[in-house]
């Protein structure tokens, strides 16, 4: 089997990932020449697609190359592999690793993202389409939150909460926006974290994926398959649901939004998960979750921009801030986090940027 070939590699990783395959060659029926990229990701992850042994049950005969040079986090990726497998959520099989090196070999999903026939969905205007494939997905999360247990994964902890925010006045008002954070601005960031940090530690906890997203998650047989989920911790039960459907690269209007969440506490209550019994106490722990991860994402895409040279993810750096806003908006305790975020809006107008 030939596949088409986009682009002469000629880093060294490459070069070590083909000598690698090579060795696994005989076993898996794998053609190294045929690898072309997959995807890719904001970490240093790569992925690459090769002629090999098609699975029983898979009628696509290639399979997964990954190129993750360390630290990320091989080892993890195949350790939650198991659990999410366990719990009777589909992700790719690991055939082959070197952890040292970075290498893995993986059964492959397909190239149909959950992403790609949203867009397409949202665009026509077909939400059946969109209702079932989201009802899929939060179907696989609570199959995956059921096996939850204490001391399996890392804490999604203060420390860790507090870390990821930080990004935002780092990356994003001092790099990208090229403004000091003064002693108000502090103590207003100081404040909002600690309000978001409280009320993430007072929910449930359970397995958490950290990037349960239509980008990785396929169209795939059981529905949905899931990808990138070497960084799941043990955190907020409404971390992985507000994730879902308030997404860096798709968004809905809150009718669609509501019927996802209801679908989702109903099932989860139903299936014996500790959510809240009251649906609004359940949403607003879901919108102050959304918001810690968007504070998080609003630096995030920043550093990746200026540190990593991809400069794709500024574009959905207003997508976060409306995000943001609605929610801050919304609560009077967030209400002064809402006033900066119009003050940064208007010092990125100031210096040529827009939101």
């Amino acid at each position: 089997m030939t596949l088409p070939s986009s682009q002469d590699f000629t880093d060294t990783r490459l070069s070590l990932l083909k000598t690698w395959l090579q060795g696994h060659a005989a076993r898996h029926a794998l053609e190294p020449d045929t690898l072309v990229p997959a995807s890719s990701d904001a970490s240093f992850r790569r992925y690459f697609r090769l002629a090999g042994k098609a699975e029983k049950g898979n009628g696509a005969a290639t399979l997964i190359a990954v190129d993750a040079p360390p630290p990320e986090k091989c080892r993890e990726f195949a350790q939650i592999a198991q659990l999410l497998d366990a719990a009777g959520v589909h992700v790719p099989r690991v055939l082959e690793v070197d952890f040292d090196a970075g290498f893995m070999l993986v059964t492959d999903l397909g190239a149909a993202s959950y992403l790609g026939a949203l867009t397409d969905a949202q665009a026509a205007g077909d939400m059946r389409t969109a209702r079932t494939l989201m009802r899929d997905a939060l179907d696989a999360l609570i199959r995956w939150q059921l096996s939850s247990r204490e001391d399996v994964l890392p804490p999604f902890d203060e420390a860790f909460l507090h870390r990821e925010m930080e990004l935002m006045p780092e990356w994003f008002i001092g790099r990208h926006l090229g403004r000091e954070v003064d002693a108000a601005t502090r103590a207003q960031l100081d404040r909002t974290f600690a309000l978001l940090i409280a009320s993430a530690r007072a929910q449930p906890q359970s397995f958490m994926l950290r990037d349960f997203m239509p980008r990785n998650l396929m169209i795939a047989a059981p529905n949905p398959g899931v990808l990138d989920f070497q960084d799941a911790v043990y955190g907020p039960i409404t971390y992985d649901v507000v994730s879902l459907l308030r997404d860096a690269f798709l968004s809905w209007d809150e009718e669609f939004e509501l019927d996802c969440f209801v679908y989702y506490w109903e099932r989860a209550k139903k299936a014996g998960l500790p959510v809240d019994a009251d649906f609004g106490e359940f949403y607003r722990q879901l919108e102050w979750m959304g918001l810690q991860r968007h504070i998080k994402v609003l630096g995030l895409f920043c550093r990746i921009n200026y540190r990593d040279g991809k400069a794709h993810y500024m574009n959905d750096l207003p997508r976060f801030i409306g995000y943001a806003r609605k929610v801050a908006e919304r609560y009077a305790p967030l209400r002064g986090f809402a006033k900066l975020l119009d003050d940064l809006e208007g010092r990125a107008q100031e210096i040529g940027y827009t939101f």
